[in-house]
Order: structure tokens, then sequence, then C-alpha cells
């Protein structure tokens, strides 16, 4: 059997790996230090290589900022991509929504730190890009809520707020959170399941569930 690599595969794969040492090298920067402290020059020589090393695969600083958030944004979309192909009540798809996005987020953090932090720097396009990706994730995340509803097992007053609140726990966590602190990761996202949960389960679910 030929298992030989074809070269175009290799030099796919061997610039992906550079991309990503990129990647990380401007996640550890600008997380650190902030986005406008942080040169491409800078990230070059954390990677010990020439700028041009870096233009080959990122035109620009921006551009670097807009992968970084874009894959920020990418977990929430994941993390509901599993959720909603569950053969599940939706009291359990968005306890998986809250658990799994919280799992990413804080095994993620720096990147969504400079997400959180470092948004506005993006060039208007890029940030209305993002900002698309981000109501796209509450638009679905609204649609959960209302399954919810419609099955009984959830009663919210206002299904947007409820979702942004939501989006505002997980997307808060980071900010607070400390891998040696407290509480371990796998119990942040027990209690903060919980009490998203607890916002929108109906009296009768609140019962149920007590009981």
């Amino acid at each position: 059997m030929n298992t030989a690599v074809e070269p175009q595969d290799l030099r796919e794969a061997i610039s992906h790996l550079k991309r990503e040492r990129i990647v990380a090298a401007a996640v550890d920067l600008f997380y650190r230090n902030g986005y406008g402290k942080t040169t491409l020059e800078q990230v070059a020589n954390e990677l010990q290589v020439t700028k041009p090393f870096i233009y080959a695969h990122f035109s620009s600083k921006n551009e670097l900022l807009v992968e970084i958030c874009s894959r920020a944004i990418r977990l929430a979309h994941e993390s509901l991509n599993r959720a909603m192909a569950q053969d599940a009540s939706a009291t359990e798809r968005l306890e998986t929504v809250v658990r799994d996005f919280l799992r990413a987020v804080l095994n993620h953090q720096p990147h969504a730190m400079i997400f959180s932090r470092e948004e506005k720097e993006l060039e208007q396009k890029d940030r209305e890009a993002i900002n698309l990706l981000r109501r796209d994730f509450d638009r679905r995340l609204v649609e959960l809520i209302n399954l919810g509803v419609c099955a009984g097992e959830f009663e919210v007053a206002d299904v947007q707020l409820a979702a942004l609140a939501i989006g505002g726990i997980v997307g808060w966590a980071p900010v607070w959170f400390r891998q040696n602190g407290r509480l371990s990761l796998e119990e942040v996202a027990s209690h903060l399941a919980s009490l998203a949960l607890g916002m929108v389960r109906s009296p009768a679910q609140r019962g149920s569930h007590a009981s």
C-alpha cells in the first residue's frame, strides 16, 4: 500500500505548523503585554525568526488579531453545534452548551481574554465580521431557549435578555478564573451551568429537579 505523502499535502502541513507557531507567540505576547504594545518584530524575536517569516503567513498584526478573535468566537459555535447534535431535551442541551463552552474558554483563557480586551482594536470591517459571528451565536442560543419554552422546560420573561446573560456568565469567567484557585475548572463549569439553568428553568422543572 502506497502511504507516501503528496508534496502538496506536506507543504500545507508545514505551512499550518508555521502559522500555529506564529499564532501561539502572538497570543502569548498580546496576552502579557497587550495588542497595542506588541510589535510584529517582537513576535518574530519570540520565535527567533525574521519578520518576512511572519509576513509569509499573515499580512499584518491586525490579521493575527483577527485569527485569534475568530478562534475565540468559534469555540462558542462549536460548543453549540455539539449540543444541538444531541438527541436530548432543551435543558440537557443548554447545560451541555454552558459546560462545554466554559471548558473551552477556560482551557483557552488567553484567547478569550485577548478577544474581550482587544476586539476594539480590530479594523472596522474585521470587527463587524466578528460581531456578526457573535450575534449569530446569540441568535442560535435564543432559538435553543425558545425550544425549552415551547417544551415547557423553561419559563423566561425575556428570552433575548436571558441568552445575553448566559453568554455573559461564560464570557466573564476567563477574567476571574485562576487555574490554581479555590475551584477547579470542572467545578466552575458545573456551578455556572447550574446557575444558567436556574435562570431559565420553569417552576415545575425546578421542583422536579429539586426532588
